[in-house]
Formats: C-alpha cells, structure tokens, sequence
C-alpha cells in the first residue's frame, strides 16, 4: 500500500502542512458535497501563534483552495499574511470559538443532511446505527436561531453552547465540528453527515427507529484510554482522502 508522503511530519513545516491539510479538507468537502461554494468556513489556529488563524479567503471557490492561498487573520478580522479577506461571519462565529474553547480547529457547514435534520422541531442525533453511536453525548444543541452572525458576541455565545463537546447543531443553520487536527475533524464533519443522512432516511419510512441501548453504546464508543489508536485512525483516513484528491482534483498543495 502506497502512503502519502505528508506522512512524514518530519520533512515538513508545521504551518506549511496546516496550510495543505485545511486546502485539501476545503476540496474534500466539495467531493463529499459538503460546501456551499464560496460560504461556509474552515479555521485553523496557526501552529505556534495563539491568537491568529489560518482561512481560505472569501470569494474563492472551495475546489480551487491552494496551500499559497490561505490567510493568517486576528479576531479583529484583519489580515495579517497573505492576499484576500476573511469573511465576517468566519470571523465572528471562528475566532471566539478558538480563543474560548482552546480548540485548533474548527469547521462550520450548512451540509445538506445535517441541515435537513436541524430543521426539524426535534433534530436530536439518535444513535441508531454504530457510527451515530459514536456522536453519541458529544453533540451540543443551540436550538434558537438567531440570525447571521455579525458580531463577536455571537460567536461568544456559541462557544458557551457548545461547552466541552465537540460537535454543534445550529437548528435552522447548519453545523460545526471543532477538533484538534484537521485531520480530525473533517473525519469527524465528514462521519457526521452520514449519519444524518441515514437518520432522516430511515424517519422517511415513518417507521420507528431502534435506538440502541446505553450499555452497548458504551461498548461502542472508543473509551479515552485509546485516543492514540484514534488519532491513528484520523491520519489514516485523511491521507487516504489526499490520495484521493492527487488522483481526482490535485494542486490543492501548491
């Protein structure tokens, strides 16, 4: 089995990677029908530098994403490297969460599935299959839209919302998905839609749904003493989907 070569952490810069690893997850997304063309962000606070973080800048389409474009930006939303802005609502929504939550990575869809079940009155994740079983007590709820977001104190109360979990749904919105690499979490953005996707395939039955019982969730869910064999997992994953991009959509590591 051939292994991509930003494998070897080693022989790279750590921003540099961060800046490949967040062009290939914008490309990913537009495989995966993710994206919303130029809408919708993902951020990445910038290796070694608290405080600013790394953004494709508005106005390019996610499949065009390079390396060489990104941006490094503040919470004030000005830019500090590169050419291009940051858009507002990227700004508002990302770099509170970042700052309060302590978390490098965030990613912010309005991905069809998800979003089909946030519209619901009751748009609960239930864990029905395995891999919802995963999300299982991990999901935060903001269950009262309250328009674009347009200032940091919007971002703020999200990041409240969202507490230590690592997974919000925005009712009437969309969804993010925080993480500590990217890696992580466009797996986990990329599990997430999939398994709303199946939710609201099987309530299209209008059958009831078997929901798993809670010992067996815990059977399932991988327990804190194996997050290394999952960070190993999310690697895997994503450079298995790199090799996907090289095949199918490349330059996104120019």
């Amino acid at each position: 089995m051939s292994i991509h070569p930003l494998s070897s952490a080693r022989a790279i810069d750590p921003v540099h990677q961060a800046k490949i690893h967040l062009a290939a997850a914008h490309r990913l997304a537009v495989l995966h029908e993710l994206e919303e063309g130029i809408d919708n962000h993902f951020t990445v606070t910038v290796p070694g530098r608290d405080g600013e973080y790394l953004v494709l800048p508005f106005g390019l389409h996610w499949s065009e994403a390079r390396a060489s474009h990104m941006i490094v930006f503040d919470e004030s939303g000005k830019t500090l490297e590169g050419e291009g802005i940051v858009e507002l609502s990227a700004q508002c929504i990302h770099a509170p969460i970042h700052r309060i939550c302590g978390t490098p990575v965030v990613m912010h869809t309005h991905q069809t599935w998800a979003l089909a079940l946030n519209m619901l009155k009751d748009n609960r994740l239930l864990p029905a299959n395995q891999t919802a079983a995963f999300f299982h007590g991990h999901i935060a709820y903001d269950d009262t839209y309250s328009g674009t977001a347009d200032v940091l104190a919007e971002g703020e109360r999200l990041a409240r919302v969202i507490g230590d979990k690592r997974v919000l749904f925005m009712k009437n919105h969309g969804v993010l998905v925080t993480g500590d690499t990217i890696a992580q979490a466009y797996r986990r953005l990329y599990k997430l839609e999939r398994v709303c996707r199946t939710q609201v395939l099987a309530m299209s039955t209008g059958r009831p749904l078997e929901v798993l019982p809670d010992e067996i969730i815990a059977q399932v869910q991988i327990p804190p003493a194996n997050d290394r064999h999952r960070g190993e997992r999310d690697r895997l994953f994503f450079e298995a989907m790199m090799r996907v991009l090289d095949r199918d959509l490349p330059g996104y590591a120019d």
